[in-house]
Order: structure tokens, then C-alpha cells, then sequence
């Protein structure tokens, strides 16, 4: 019998706690300020997109481009950077690309970088990919940098970071998201 009134009591107060965090949600609750913002309420540009304790991305890397040039991922900085790790054979990935591609025309003149490094695949069939996906923005070829990998910690596919100006990783992106939540990321730095 106590086993059972102990269970029953555990999930009781589950279930309180649950309600009281979507009370929480649901009616505006705060959260600590971010990176940058005031402590009188009034934030800083991009403070709502930088997550606290955001660090500095490591751009010390020369990847070659679909044509085989090499392009330093240090040439973006002074820009808002949306670094997107893909592969060709991951589905959720293409689903991103279209968006990416209406971001960098819409905000290329305002200081948008979008990059794309695709890794996992062999850059066989990589230059016909972006002309199908009608990728205008930088591709790069990351097959065998696994150093590049590790720096960024990309664990699954795919993996976009916003990096402000400045070069701080204000967001880690896992898996499919839709346009409309990158572009809030990037208004938010612009």
C-alpha cells in the first residue's frame, strides 16, 4: 500500500509542477538578461538573440569553395553570420537551403553572411547540387576538416550557428527550424 500512495504522491506532484511551468510560459515569465543587456530593462541590439555567456566563434579556418578556391571563414567577420553544417544526403537539410538562399538576397546589403559547409559527403556532385538548389550564397567543402567539426561541435545534421559582428555564437541551431525563426536570429544582430 505505501508504494502505491508513494507513486501516486510522485505523480501528483509532477503534475504540479508541469502546471506551474506552463503557468509560467503561458503567462510571460522572465528569464535572466542576455549577454549585452541593460539592467535597467532596455536592451542592446541583439541582446534578445544572444544567448548568455555567448562565445567567440573560431573563424581561423580555409575551406575551398565549390570551384576549388580556398575561402578564409575569417573574411565574414564584421558580418552577421548564419554557418550552416550540412550534407547532401540529409533531407531536413535540403528543406533548409530555400530559406537560407531567400535570407542572403534579402539581407546580403545589410551585412548578412550566409555560409554553407557541407560535410559528410565527398565534394563529388557538390557543384551540381547548389546550381539545383540555386545556393547564391558561399558553399564550402568541409569533408576531412574534421578539426572544423570539433571546434563547432556539430553532433547531427543539420547544425547552424548565428554569429554576430563582433563574432560571439549567439545561437546553436539542431536540426530543422523554419526560415521565419533564422530570420528573427538575424534581425534581432543587424
Amino acid at each position: 500500500m505505501g508504494f502505491y500512495v508513494g507513486m501516486n504522491m510522485r505523480w501528483l506532484l509532477a503534475a504540479v509542477a508541469a502546471a506551474g511551468l506552463a503557468a509560467f510560459v503561458i503567462w510571460g515569465g522572465t528569464t535572466a538578461p542576455t549577454r549585452g543587456a541593460a539592467t535597467t530593462g532596455s536592451k542592446t541590439p541583439g541582446s534578445e538573440v544572444c544567448d548568455a555567456g555567448a562565445r567567440p566563434a573560431n573563424l581561423n579556418f580555409t575551406l575551398k569553395d565549390v570551384n576549388g578556391a580556398g575561402v578564409s571563414l575569417a573574411s565574414f567577420k564584421g558580418k552577421v553570420i548564419i554557418l550552416d553544417f550540412w550534407a547532401m544526403w540529409c533531407g531536413p537539410c535540403k528543406v533548409e537551403i530555400p530559406g537560407f538562399v531567400e535570407l542572403h538576397e534579402k539581407y546580403k546589403d545589410r551585412g548578412l553572411a550566409v555560409v554553407g559547409i557541407q560535410v559528410q559527403d565527398q565534394a563529388d556532385g557538390l557543384k551540381e547540387f547548389v546550381q539545383q538548389f540555386k545556393m547564391t550564397y558561399p558553399v564550402l567543402v568541409g569533408m576531412g576538416h574534421d578539426d572544423l567539426e570539433e571546434a563547432y561541435a556539430t553532433w547531427g545534421l543539420p547544425t547552424t550557428f548565428i554569429i554576430s559582428r563582433d563574432g560571439l555564437i549567439c545561437r546553436k541551431r539542431m536540426g530543422l527550424h523554419a526560415k521565419e525563426q533564422f530570420e528573427k536570429d538575424v534581425l534581432g544582430l543587424l
